[in-house]
């Protein structure tokens, strides 16, 4: 199973080369006003259709899952490297640590960055 992604862009040629580096993967189609990515790690499929009218929503947002913070230092390399400026908000990076059936309480609510982790802490303070 693939999880399939449709974006509108304004510039088709500069999201194709950042998802190209970002995903390590070349278009599967591309055309004009179209690419089509197909991904097996991610399991994705990740359309881009080129709007000129194109606009990210309020609250929207999609992110790739990593298995450690060591990868994610990976990918900002490659991105790097490839001559994307990069702004790393490490606030926003989290870490799994287990599931939960609650949202939003007390014990979840919070950060866990890799001090908070490291040290036992519950929550930031």
């Amino acid at each position: 199973m693939k999880m399939h992604l449709n974006l509108a862009t304004r510039d088709l040629d500069a999201n194709v080369a950042f998802y190209a580096t970002l995903l390590g993967a070349k278009p599967a189609k591309q055309l004009d006003d179209y690419a089509l990515f197909i991904t097996e790690c991610p399991g994705l499929e990740l359309a881009l259709d080129l709007d000129a009218n194109a606009k990210a929503g309020p609250g929207q947002h999609f992110g790739i899952v990593v298995e450690t913070t060591e990868d994610v230092g990976a990918q900002i390399s490659r991105l790097e490297g490839a001559g994307y400026a990069t702004d790393l908000e490490r606030e926003e990076t989290y870490v799994v640590l287990a599931d939960t059936e609650e949202r939003d309480d007390e014990e979840t609510s919070c950060c866990r960055t890799d001090a908070a982790v490291e040290s036992g802490a519950t929550c930031c303070a």
